[in-house]
């Protein structure tokens, strides 16, 4: 993201001991912002160094004991920063398509993982709710896979260091989890895979957060149309032929609701992000993103209630 005079002058955005390196983490005590180097993680979040330094001095004896006891055990490397979360992800999908490709086990995978609002309506008699987030394991081809799991690659090295590991994993599957439930409220019946509502989901989380940060999000926002866009773009170039727009834009196979779900759940998740960046607001972020799982879920009810 390019930023702003706005943004560069808010030392806030930046790790106050590495100015040039831009951050979404408080340290839990002095509420400054550090970067993935500066942080180590403590009981409830994070500590920066010199709160880390003030905490070891006032250790009794027997805390300094204890903590050489531990220190002498192999201990979890912090965060370097790296994007592993998002590399995990790409990892999974990467190691469900190769698992698909397998003579007699592709068609079962896919039936087993891929969306339908038939297997989230009671009266069908099949309730199968994980689909709502495997569809986002599952590609129609390798292009697909590719396409998706490369814009994951580039947003995620930008926002997972932003977020943290589980933020960004949280948004991530509520996105998948927005872009099934617009399916399966606006295509009822209609089968879906790829991880298009997770990626939106990402667009829209960044296109907030940049917003919020004081980036310059003209590029972001220039993106997500174009993306958004192209399936009516080409759904209207094939209805020049045929004469139908609607048919057109369903033979593309490109299923813009499932961007549009993914997209204002990642915008809802991002401005929640924003606003609730302090420690002591941490409870009030677990439950506005448990709320928006629980909203998401209850708008399932309405193709149920249509359906009876």
């Amino acid at each position: 993201m390019s930023t702003t005079e706005e943004f560069r002058r808010n030392s806030d955005n930046f790790c106050y001991r590495h100015p040039d390196r831009q951050s979404f983490v408080l340290c839990q005590r002095c509420m400054r912002t550090v970067c993935s180097e500066c942080r180590t993680p403590a009981a409830v979040g994070v500590i920066c160094p010199e709160c880390m330094a003030q905490q070891r001095a006032t250790q009794t004896p027997a805390q300094k004991k204890a903590e050489r006891r531990w220190a002498s055990r192999p201990m979890s490397v912090v965060s370097s920063g790296r994007p592993t979360m998002t590399l995990g992800i790409i990892a999974v999908t990467g190691l469900v398509y190769i698992v698909g490709l397998i003579p007699g086990v592709g068609s079962v995978l896919s039936d087993l993982l891929a969306f339908n609002s038939f297997f989230v309506l009671p009266q069908a008699g099949i309730l199968q709710p994980w689909r709502l987030l495997t569809v986002a394991l599952v590609h129609g081809s390798f292009l697909h896979m590719a396409l998706n799991m490369l814009a994951l690659w580039f947003i995620g090295r930008s926002l997972e260091p932003l977020l943290g590991r589980a933020r960004f994993l949280i948004l991530y599957l509520l996105g998948a989890l927005g872009g099934s439930v617009a399916v399966a409220l606006l295509a009822p019946g209609v089968w879906t895979v790829g991880a298009s509502g997770a990626i939106f989901a990402l667009f829209g989380a960044l296109l907030v957060i940049g917003r919020h940060l004081g980036a310059d999000i003209r590029v972001i926002a220039i993106l997500i149309a174009i993306n958004f866009a192209w399936p009516f773009v080409l759904a209207g170039i094939n209805a020049i032929g045929s004469g139908n727009f609607a048919s057109s834009l369903a033979a593309i196979g490109i299923s813009w609701q499932a961007h549009l779900g993914g997209l204002v759940t990642g915008a809802v998740v991002g401005v929640i992000y924003s606003r609730t960046r302090a420690q002591r607001q941490r409870g009030l972020q677990t439950g506005l993103l448990v709320a928006v799982t629980v909203v998401l879920i209850a708008l399932l009810a309405i193709p149920a209630v249509a359906y009876l």
